[in-house]
């Protein structure tokens, strides 16, 4: 993947619209699976104490910048990212691509029964030329044993999808992709968090203009501080201060 390093770290410098492209090309080209990930200070900080993690970063096909921590970092060392690309801006633009094209199979894994059959409903309305051809929900449990892989491995291989969507917490969902891609017949993979709940209405997303100010993460902290205070007033500082670091020796 061509971009550009940030503590180590490949982040593509293309904007939604071209990152969008390349996956619209690996699916049409048939080659072996491919995957991408979404970075940001947060998750780029717990990568650094989990090799697992580090890993599945390393090897994705494409590293978004999702998060204006990102952004900046990228600014202070004089590289070229200049905003922002979301799981959700590759998710629905994605989603609107193949739609047009009338062609794409879906699978959803992550979420619960309930979430799931509100996204296929969901689904059929905005994207009716996609079809969801499975969804999963795994066990809740910090993390799954061979049994629980291999049942996911099975549903989602019957179902014969296009493109799968693993919305499960970070880094556990990154760290389940790299690991099984090997056993998936699927051609991408799109690690994306809490796109499933954003795209339903579960979770409401900060209003556009702090997305535009690059503080969407602002009122989400305000309405989970105890969920969220770490990443913003222990990782972003310790993230700025790597990135600083690279800056003095380069």
């Amino acid at each position: 993947m061509k971009g550009e390093k940030i503590i180590g770290y490949p982040i593509t410098t293309k904007i939604s619209k071209d990152s969008i492209a390349d996956i619209s090309a690996w699916l049409r080209s048939g080659e072996k699976v491919k995957y991408f990930v979404c970075a940001n200070p947060h998750s780029l900080e717990v990568a650094r104490k989990d090799p697992e993690f580090d890993r599945a970063i390393r090897e994705a096909d494409l590293v978004v910048p999702d998060g204006v921590g990102i952004v900046l970092a990228s600014k202070i060392l004089g590289g070229s990212i200049r905003e922002r690309v979301t799981g959700m801006d590759i998710f629905l633009g994605l989603s609107r691509l193949l739609n047009e094209e009338k062609g794409g199979r879906y699978f959803f894994l992550g979420s619960t029964d309930r979430n799931l059959a509100r996204i296929s409903a969901k689904m059929a309305g905005d994207f009716p030329n996609i079809i969801v051809a499975g969804a999963y929900s795994p066990p809740f449990k910090p993390e799954f044993t061979e049994e629980d892989s291999k049942l996911m491995v099975e549903a989602i291989n019957r179902a014969e999808p296009d493109v799968l969507w693993v919305g499960m917490t970070a880094p556990k969902q990154e760290k389940w992709v790299c690991q099984n891609k090997g056993r998936l017949n699927v051609k991408f993979i799109g690690a994306v968090g809490a796109v499933f709940d954003f795209y339903t209405g579960n979770v409401k997303r900060s209003h556009p203009v702090f997305q535009r100010l690059g503080l969407e993460w602002l009122p989400r902290l305000l309405r989970e501080p105890r969920r969220l205070w770490r990443r913003n007033f222990i990782s972003n500082p310790s993230f700025l201060l790597r990135v600083l670091r690279q800056k003095l020796i380069s």
